[in-house]
């Protein structure tokens, strides 16, 4: 039908155009021209209920991310999509006042250094969007609704960096990808803390951990139902600590296959995870100090642990691991190990223990 690849990319483009012609001609309905977001895309807001944005002469905006022109007052952004980019080069990213409305109704996308510089397409330099010690870069905008295709370019991350970037956002459903392979301490801490509607987790991809990396990541998320693989081999302090505290809704826990531990890597993991039944299994034999701390505190559905310790010596490594469990369930322990002891820090009351096969 097509003599080449190009004239049927012609001709389909043509089509699509066409199409959209007609939709508008019939309806009169504005359609957006279907775009590729990629790193060449500038950050965007994309509205559906009214936002109001905040005068800011060091930000321009476009409706078509060609003609530019700076926000030198404040009104509420038109339906569809606006994008963003500093009127010139920042040492740190410049922030779109946005306030919401009753109605707002928002996702955001694109990529996030045209925040930060003019010329971002191919500027993949993390910058730091904590706005302040506790305060992130989108936090508490509860009408924002989606972030997937939010671009964050950087491969090599910087000390929390992304920490709080969209907590309390509790309308968002859909997080962006997170591709970074060179974690920092504390990068992605309290990232997602409070997104009351999320359901599912980015990818994790980091394979060498930085200590407090993931910690509180997605704590109190009380939508999220499945949590992320971990493919990581090496562990680092309070890398995974409270990770998926009070994610009400987890049924199923990530696989947590590394032996060799690090001081409070999974301290309160799971604390207040009240749907999940079935804990991941442990293989490590050697504990770390506060390892384990808290980690099925208040798991009030949880009924099955294999934990093969031999050697649970350190420091307060099991301290309230498993308080407020049920009184019955199946703990399966290396047959060798004759050291636990019956409690809040050992084995649970009540359960039935059996030998590892």
């Amino acid at each position: 039908m097509f003599e080449d690849s190009q004239s049927a990319t012609q001709v389909l483009s043509a089509l699509t155009y066409n199409t959209l012609s007609a939709i508008r001609s019939e309806s009169g309905v504005a359609v957006n021209k279907i775009e590729q977001i990629g790193p060449d895309t500038p950050f965007y807001i994309d509205v559906r209920g009214a936002v109001y944005l905040s005068a800011n002469t060091s930000l321009q905006k476009s409706t078509d991310g060609k003609t530019w022109e700076n926000i030198i007052s404040g009104g509420d952004l038109p339906e569809g999509k606006t994008y963003f980019r500093v009127a010139n080069d920042q040492s740190k990213p410049l922030k779109p006042g946005l306030t919401e409305y009753s109605n707002s109704d928002y996702d955001i996308g694109g990529n996030i250094n045209s925040l930060v510089k003019k010329n971002f397409e191919n500027d993949t330099t993390c910058y730091s969007f904590l706005v302040s010690s506790k305060t992130g870069f989108f936090d508490g905008k509860t009408k924002l609704k989606s972030a997937k295709n939010l671009i964050l370019p950087a491969n090599s991350l910087t000390v929390r960096c992304y920490r709080f970037m969209f907590q309390g956002c509790t309308s968002l459903t859909q997080a962006p990808k997170l591709p970074a392979m060179n974690l920092q301490s504390g990068c992605y801490d309290h990232m997602f803390a409070n997104c009351t509607s999320l359901t599912t987790a980015p990818e994790l991809p980091a394979t060498t951990l930085i200590s407090e990396c993931y910690m509180s990541m997605f704590n109190s998320c009380a939508s999220l139902t499945t949590a992320p693989e971990l493919p990581a081999t090496e562990l680092a302090s309070s890398c995974y600590s409270s990770m998926f505290q009070r994610c009400t809704a987890l049924t199923t826990a990530p696989e947590l296959p590394v032996t060799t531990l690090a001081a409070q890597c999974y301290y309160c993991m799971f604390l207040g995870c009240t749907s999940l039944t079935t804990a991941p299994e442990l293989p490590a034999t050697t504990l770390a100090g506060s390892c384990y701390g808290g980690m099925f505190s208040g798991c009030t559905s949880l009924n099955y642990i294999k934990c093969l310790a031999t050697d649970i010596s350190a420091s307060s490594c099991l301290d309230g691991w498993v308080s407020d469990v049920p009184s019955t369930g199946t703990f399966v322990k290396d047959s060798n190990m004759e050291g636990w002891t019956t409690g809040i820090a050992g084995i649970p009351e009540g359960w039935t223990v059996e030998d590892a096969a």
